[in-house]
């Protein structure tokens, strides 16, 4: 190995180390922690949820079930469990009270592990885990992105489950609340 090789090396631990503190430093939570599955039962069709200081997370059959009662566009987020920037955005922009509150009246939130291990069951189809390498991705995850697997990614899906758009990368609240309106119809793109 030479020199240069060697500086390199080293610049390129720095840069992650930096990177990687800064993103644990933000004192947050595991992004399984950081969800709150909520029934479809309390989603009325004539009402809205209460404001809430976060966005309030629903299963994906738990967010179908309300849909079918009360039909909604869907935010579904994402992640996995060692995505640093996923856990800065379950830190910061998903605890947003602008935030949240947009998207509890125009949307149901979904999380969605990317590398969850059970079966999701949609539209006659079993999503299931599939190994890839040292890891593996799910099904589901994996049709919602059209294989292009980055995390964290929000997919917009309207009333009728038809993907508006995926939007990869970490967003902080406002760029988010924009964008939350683009998908929603409301603003030119942002």
């Amino acid at each position: 190995m030479n020199q240069r090789s060697f500086v390199y090396g080293v610049a390129a631990l720095l840069l992650f180390g930096i990177c990687y503190y800064q993103v644990m430093d933000a004192d947050v939570a595991p992004a399984s922690s950081a969800v709150t599955t909520v029934n479809a039962a309390s989603f009325a069709p004539t009402g809205t949820p209460a404001a809430v200081a976060s966005v309030q997370w629903m299963s994906w059959e738990d967010a179908l079930a309300a849909n079918k009662a009360n039909p909604k566009k869907m935010v579904v987020d994402v992640y996995t469990d060692w995505c640093g920037w996923c856990k800065r955005m379950d830190a910061t922009t998903f605890k947003d009270p602008k935030v949240a509150a947009y998207i509890s009246e125009h949307f149901y939130a979904i999380k969605l592990n990317a590398e969850q291990k059970e079966d999701i069951t949609y539209d006659g189809h079993t999503f299931s885990y599939q190994r890839q390498g040292k890891r593996g991705v799910h099904g589901l995850a994996a049709s919602l992105l059209d294989n292009r697997l980055s995390y964290p990614s929000v997919v917009y899906l309207n009333g009728d489950m038809e993907r508006i758009m995926i939007s990869p990368g970490y967003k902080d609240a406002e760029k988010f609340l924009q964008e939350l309106k683009y998908a929603n119809g409301e603003v030119d793109k942002p």
